[in-house]
Formats: structure tokens, sequence, C-alpha cells
């Protein structure tokens, strides 16, 4: 009985240190979770770049990591890069765009407007009201609202610079990912196989490839939307293209879309040269607003042979709960859990 009642006591602190040195662990590394996520998930995603550079390099592991790592950095400089340069070429007609912006007025709302059941002559009266109105009255109603938004630039400048402070850790936990991926990912699988033998391993695998899926989808669409939206800006003739580009990017990946920022070129269009340009730009963008329901379904779908409304929903659904790191994190969770459920509902 004394020989039972030691070894539970036994058990039992070892449990309790165990579980202490976990969590102490974790409190130490917390600061740094985050961007090892990051880290884990740009890695993954861009691992065949990496080997592609590689053999580009002649087998050096170190060169083509140091490459893919100015790479990430060029995608957080060189946006800001070109959207700093636009704003200094065009700093010259800021005072006669805000002019123009002065002059700017409403046409009248068309007939057929009033007709539209139920909100039609709520509209129709706020657009008559706004057409009536003067560039000055506009602006004396936006001006608490425009100082309310300077202000929240100015809270949220600190924020900034701690984003560009985590980027930079992100790219150096991802260039020692980078030289030693095979050890870690060695070390990953024999992880789950611990937890779960050959299932374990294989939902390794299945959360590698959930990962690149989703990355491959979500990236490359972000870049075609917004490459497509800043050549219609650009043949439309609408300012600072590049910015707005940059922008739509940030949106995309984001997942918002770049519709906001396409509608308020179109608006500018329409007003400044004409119905025809207009309705170009609105058929373009149009077709730019919608390419993502078709062309990110099936990136996703070939990175990662996986249904596709569990990915999907993966992706929105990580999106609301953690944030944008969740794009990546939700369809993994879902994968994973997906494939567990399978397997056991197909067990005989």
């Amino acid at each position: 009985m004394a020989e039972e009642r030691s070894d539970l006591a036994r058990v039992t602190l070892s449990v309790i240190l165990t579980g202490a040195l976990i969590a102490g662990a974790f409190w130490i590394v917390r600061p740094f979770l985050g961007a090892f996520i990051w880290a884990t998930m740009i890695v993954v995603a861009t691992w065949p770049i990496l080997l592609w550079v590689e053999r580009l390099l002649w087998g050096r592991r170190r060169l083509a990591a140091a490459v893919m790592c100015l790479a990430l950095l060029g995608v957080l400089l060189v946006p800001l890069g070109v959207a700093i340069d636009a704003i200094l070429r065009h700093a010259d007609g800021f005072p006669e765009l805000a002019a123009r912006l002065v002059e700017v007025s409403l046409p009248p709302p068309p007939s057929w407007l009033a007709g539209v059941p139920v909100v039609g002559p709520y509209i129709a009266e706020g657009w008559h009201d706004l057409a009536g109105a003067r560039a000055s009255d506009i602006a004396s109603d936006l001006r608490p609202y425009v100082r309310d938004a300077v202000e929240w630039v100015i809270h949220r400048a600190g924020g900034f610079a701690a984003v560009i402070v985590q980027f930079v850790v992100i790219v150096i936990l991802a260039a020692l990912l980078y030289a030693n991926g095979e050890t870690w990912a060695a070390w990953a699988r024999r992880f789950g196989a611990r937890l779960a033998e050959a299932q374990g391993e294989r939902m390794v695998v299945l959360a590698g490839d959930a990962i690149r899926g989703v990355a491959l989808g979500v990236v490359v669409t972000a870049v075609v939307q917004s490459l497509l939206g800043g050549l219609g800006f650009a043949i439309a003739g609408v300012p600072f293209a590049p910015v707005l580009t940059a922008v739509m990017f940030m949106l995309c990946v984001a997942q918002i879309g770049p519709v906001i920022v396409l509608a308020g070129g179109t608006t500018w269009v329409w007003f400044q040269f004409g119905s025809g340009w207009g309705a170009f730009l609105l058929l373009w963008s149009a077709v730019v607003g919608f390419l993502d329901n078709f062309l990110r379904p099936a990136l996703i779908r070939r990175g990662a042979d996986l249904p596709l409304p569990l990915i999907v929903g993966g992706v929105i659904g990580g999106l609301v709960s953690f944030g944008i790191v969740g794009i990546f994190i939700g369809p993994v969770i879902l994968a994973v859990a997906f494939t567990l459920l399978d397997d056991w509902v197909r067990r005989p």
C-alpha cells in the first residue's frame, strides 16, 4: 500500500512539474509565437520555391535562404517604396487636385431611381441633396469624421511600427527554418508518429499540403486581382494607380477584396471622364471583383486534395476567429479534423 502511494505521489508530481515546465516555456516564447506561426506558414508555402532557387545557386542552401529572405523583405519594402515614390512625384499636383475636388458636383439623380421599390425615394432624395449642396457645406459636415480618422491614424502609428518589427522577426525566423527545413520537417513527422503512429505522420503531411494550397490560392489570386485592377486604373487614367494597386493587394490578402478600391476609382472616372470610360472601368471592375470566386478555389484545390467547401470554410472561419493568420490555420485545423473523422468512420 505504501509503495502504491509512493508511485501515485511520484506520478502526480511528475505531471505537475511537466505541466509547469510546458506552461513556463510557453510563457517565455509567447511574444514570438505569432511570428513563429507566420514564419512556419511562409516557409511551408514557399518551400518548393526555395528548392528551385537552391538549384539555380549551385546547391547552396544558405545563399538560397538569403535570397528568399530578401524577397520577403521586398514584399514589405517594395510596396512602401512605390507608394512613397508615387506620393512624392504627385506632390506638386495636390493643390490642383484639391481645387478640382472643390469644384466637383454631382449631377441630378436619374429619373428611374425614385421608382425603385422601398429604397428608391430615399436614395433619390439623398442624391438630390448632395447634388445641390456646395463643396464647402459637404466639407464642414465631414470635418468631424475626418478629425476622428486622423486621430485614429495617429493612435495606430505605434502599432504600425510594431508590425514592421514583427515582420523583421518573421524574416529572421524564416531564415532559420529555411536553413534547416529538412531537419524541422523530420522532427515534426516524428512528433506526429509519436502521437498517433502512421496516422499522426500523415496528419503532419496533410497540414503542410493544406498550408501550401491555401497560400497558392490566396496569394496568387491577390496578385492577379491587384495587377488587373491596377492595369484598369492605369488605362483609365486614375491617379496614384501604383498606390491603389498595393492597397488592393493587401485587401485581397485580408479576404476583403478589391471591390472597395475599384468602386471608388470607377466613380471618380465616371465623373471626370464621362460615361464611356466609366462604363469601361465598371465592366473591368466587375470582372476583376468576381475573379476570385473562380480562380482561388481552383488554385486551392490544386494545392490540397481536400473538399473545396472544407477549405473555403476554413479560410473564412479562420479569418474571423484568428485574424489574418487564420487564413492558414483555419483550413489546417479543419483538414486534420475532417481526415481523422473520415478515417474513424471508414475504419471497419
